[in-house]
This record gives structure tokens, sequence and C-alpha cells, in this order.
């Protein structure tokens, strides 16, 4: 039985996380199954956004009881094959086309915390709460830390990473971490008001943009800036492009002709 529910409206492709009753944690069930979604989301062309949020009162607590005994008990090669899963998650979700939101109601904490971060935007309930509590049982959020320094400050990150203490969703937002802070009463009105716009830019554009941000990690100003100026001209040739080009000069072609007819 999946662990998640998918959906799509308005080429918006919406994926619940489905297991209220444990806090919607990690498993590899799970992660599985959210891996799957994602995929299938980057298949269809007609998808401009995707969102990840949890069923009930959290997004996600991290990994689930069963889960951390798997862990005590496996192999050195048997936990290498389990954090790998992990790693495939978040590549995938900075290797899916269009931008890929969290959407944190609740608590979203380790490994919970970790996919939010993972994710290209992230929004949050005033009443939200954020963590990354592994340094406390022995455990290091790992993966998660390569997406966390780039991110947020090198200090900001070392204190999240090695305090493990928990905070509010406005403290997110002034770290970084999360793009948008919504009244608990508006949530949902304001979530839908936010992703909608995706679907009404250029598709092409959000695309090129998305791989063109991810691909200058780490480069030089200089292969940074040749990279930029392959994906404007990949940009040019699109279709999307191409008829935004062809509207903004018939509008600006009319606006000079009123401008001309009415003069006195």
């Amino acid at each position: 039985m999946s662990k998640i529910l998918t959906a799509t409206e308005n080429s918006i492709f919406t994926i619940t996380l489905n297991r209220p009753e444990k806090r919607n944690a990690l498993n590899d069930d799970l992660i599985n199954d959210l891996k799957n979604a994602l995929r299938e989301a980057d298949n269809d062309e007609s998808i401009c956004a995707v969102v990840i949020k949890g069923a009930g009162k959290d997004f996600c607590s991290g990994a689930d009881l069963s889960a951390l005994q798997k862990i005590s008990e496996s192999s050195v090669l048997e936990n290498w094959d389990d954090a790998h899963n992990l790693m495939e998650l978040f590549l995938l979700i900075r290797k899916t086309k269009v931008p890929v939101i969290a959407v944190v109601r609740g608590r979203a904490l380790a490994g919970g915390c970790g996919l939010a971060t993972a994710c290209d935007l992230a929004l949050a309930s005033a009443s939200a709460r954020f963590g990354y509590p592994e340094v406390k049982i022995g455990f290091v959020p790992a993966m998660v830390m390569a997406i966390l320094r780039r991110n947020i400050s090198e200090k900001r990150a070392f204190e999240l990473a090695t305090r493990g203490f928990e905070f509010d969703a406005p403290t997110a937002e002034n770290f970084g971490l999360i793009n948008r802070v919504f009244a608990d009463e508006t949530f949902e009105d304001e979530v839908k008001d936010y992703v909608a716009d995706y679907t009404r830019v250029s598709r092409s554009a959000v695309v090129l943009s998305k791989r063109l941000l991810y691909q200058m990690d780490s480069m030089p100003f200089e292969a940074a800036l040749q990279s930029g100026a392959d994906i404007n001209t990949i940009a040019r040739m699109t279709e999307d492009c191409q008829n935004g080009i062809t509207k903004f000069l018939k509008k600006s072609t009319l606006r000079t002709v009123d401008a001309i007819t009415s003069t006195p």
C-alpha cells in the first residue's frame, strides 16, 4: 500500500505524505514512493510545479522507530544502501525539472526538516516547528548539510547541525531556510496563490532557470557566466520566448500608435 497520495490540479502535482498516525515519519517505503511520484511528475510536461505536504497535523517527524531500529541492527553495507536511498531522493528533488515546494504545517524535524530543506522552495504556517535534533542521539544530519550550507551562512549551519534545538517558522524564515510564513488561518489559500504563480509564467524559462542556478554551485565566475550565456541562447529559441517576444513587440507597437494618434 502506497505511503503517499498524489493529485494533479491546474498543472500542480501534489504529493501528500500519508502516514499521519506516524507523523509522516520516513521509512524505506515512503522514500521509495516519494521518488516514484517525483519521477511521474518529471515525465509530465504539463506539470508546472510539485508540492510536497503532510497528511494530518505534521509535515514529517523524521525517521520512524522501525527505521531507527533497522539502523542499529544493520551492517555497514546495509546502512550504506539505506543512506544512499535518502541521498537519491534529495538528488531527485534537485534534478526534477520544475520547482519542488515543501508546504509545512506542524513539525518538520530531523529527516523531515531535511526533506523541507532539500526542496527548491519552502512555505510554512506560522505555528510550524523545525529542527535538526540528530546530534541528540549521536546521529549526524549529514546529507542535508550539503544543502543547508548552500542555503545559509556557515556559522548558522554549524549552529543548527550541532545544537539540535527546535525553532519556529519566523525564525526559520529569518535564517533563510524557508521562503514565506503564512498565518495558520489563511495558510491553505495563501499557499495556493503562491504556487499558482508557476502556472502564469513560462514553464520552459523556469525549468532552464532551475537548471542554471544549481549548475552554478562552486563554478568559477567565468564558467558561471559562460553557463549563463549558454542557457540564455537556449531560452531565446524556445517557443515560450518566441511567443513572448512577439506579444511584447505587438503591445509596444500598439502603444506607440496610440501615442501618435492621441497627440494633439
